[in-house]
């Protein structure tokens, strides 16, 4: 089993959940984050005056996918939260050793 996290701009949750679906896969948890990487913000204007938003609003999908799902659902993020600016998100994958469901005490292929 593997994790998935993806950071993405908040307006292509939609892209993303509709995707996912697609493939099949219809459980995430979203988590709203502020973050920056290469960009280090944005030049704002406020009341006439300039200043730098350094913290910029994100959304932090975690996924809990069978091993076959993973290259499915990476490709399937990358292209529907891609926009082709800067700022666009990451995708990690990592293993996960055990999941257990807490509701019906399910684990492993049965939990997600």
């Amino acid at each position: 089993m593997k994790k998935t996290d993806a950071v993405i701009k908040p307006f292509r949750l939609a892209e993303v959940k509709a995707a996912l679906a697609a493939l099949g896969i219809e459980g995430m948890t979203v988590l709203e984050a502020k973050g920056f990487e290469r960009q280090k913000g944005l030049l704002e204007l406020h009341r006439g005056r300039e200043y730098t938003a350094d913290s910029l609003p994100r959304l932090r999908l975690d996924i809990i996918l069978e091993d076959s799902q993973v290259d499915g659902a990476v490709q399937a993020i990358v292209a529907s939260a891609r926009t082709g600016r800067i700022g666009d998100g990451r995708v990690c994958v990592s293993t996960l050793d055990e999941v257990v469901r807490i509701r019906a005490e399910d684990n492993g292929g049965r939990a997600p």
